[in-house]
């Protein structure tokens, strides 16, 4: 799909269909007018549309998926291009990393990308209002995408961050009756929390391919382009939001690991709880046992078996010797 953003009166126009399917079949027009081409899983036909009206050479999808600062950050035919990492379903428990490529040249931006992350058709959807933020160049529209990414980046971490607080009061605040209710309890928080340390994996990459682009884009000012005070400011804070939410982010998966630990640590002092009952109630009825096998024995000579309160005796024997090692476990605080 192409969509194409023109510029009048300083504010974006989208384009409608039918001129957008004439303008590809006819001869590439002067790129002047559009301020920006927006390719979503082009067809090679539109990656060509584009690629005779800018005269610069689309990348292929599986160049934009290269992980080498080389491939994702470079100059060639007199424009800039920049791969950033993007995330999409964020909403689900399973956000998928895609990569999207800013071409920037003169005046005009491409952006090149395989699926539909929520903060462009939010971009989208602000600056085609009416009393929308003017943009005179590509760059401003670049920056306006890259500063809504960095926006849904920190509601994501802000909901994560809620979700740990809940996981954590879960984990330190359990009352479960049951030890094998709570163990299971404590199993899924274990899940749950390798969840949350993908889905922060995720967003730290995201944040740090931000990070890495704005750097480079600012580092290239030149005297062709010579961006306005208020375009610098707005970069200078897009890497000040994207340092900053790295570091939150960082925070939160240390956090995510020390939950994971005490959670671990719970279920072992469970499993220890277990372990320490079978050992106890083994001791305490050994005793018993030693007495019962003492008279058990076929020896003629046993005067307790002809007395009249032997069974009793014997007996009693064997519950003051499993009680006496019971009592004296209660006593140290070992049970």
């Amino acid at each position: 799909m192409l969509r194409i953003y023109l510029r009048e009166a300083e504010r974006l126009v989208l384009r409608n269909d039918s001129e957008i399917a004439s303008a590809q079949t006819a001869v590439p027009e002067v790129a002047a007018p559009v301020l920006w081409y927006d390719l979503v899983s082009p067809t090679s036909a539109e990656s060509r549309h584009v690629e005779q009206a800018l005269r610069l050479s689309i990348p292929t999808r599986d160049e934009m998926e290269e992980i080498e600062l080389s491939a994702r950050l470079y100059q060639e035919d007199g424009a800039e291009f920049m791969t950033l990492t993007a995330l999409t379903n964020l909403d689900s428990g399973e956000p998928m990393k895609t990569p999207v490529t800013f071409i920037l040249k003169g005046t005009t931006l491409v952006t090149v990308r395989y699926a539909d992350p929520k903060p462009f058709l939010a971009f989208v959807h602000r600056a085609l209002r009416v009393n929308a933020q003017g943009y005179s160049c590509g760059e401003e529209v670049m920056i306006g995408v890259i500063e809504s990414i960095v926006d849904r980046m920190a509601d994501v971490l802000e909901r994560i961050g809620n979700e740990i607080d809940g996981i954590s009061r879960e984990v330190f605040r359990s009352k479960s009756a049951s030890s094998t209710k709570k163990t299971q309890n404590l199993q899924s928080l274990i899940e749950q929390l390798g969840q949350k340390g993908d889905f922060l994996s995720g967003v730290r990459e995201s944040l740090v391919s931000i990070s890495r682009l704005v750097a480079y884009h600012a580092a290239l000012e030149t005297q062709q382009r010579k961006p306005s005070k208020e375009v610098r400011q707005r970069v200078k804070m897009v890497q000040r939001d994207a340092s900053s939410l790295g570091d939150h982010a960082a925070f939160l998966s240390g956090k995510v690991n020390f939950l994971l630990d005490a959670t671990l640590g719970l279920i072992n002092l469970e499993q220890n709880q277990i372990i320490k009952i079978f050992t106890v109630a083994s001791v305490v009825f050994l005793p018993p046992t030693l007495v019962a096998s003492v008279y058990g024995m076929n020896f003629e000579s046993m005067p307790e078996l002809r007395w009249d309160i032997g069974y009793p005796w014997a007996m009693m024997l064997m519950v003051a010797s499993a009680a006496l090692p019971f009592l004296y476990f209660k006593r140290r605080g070992w049970l």
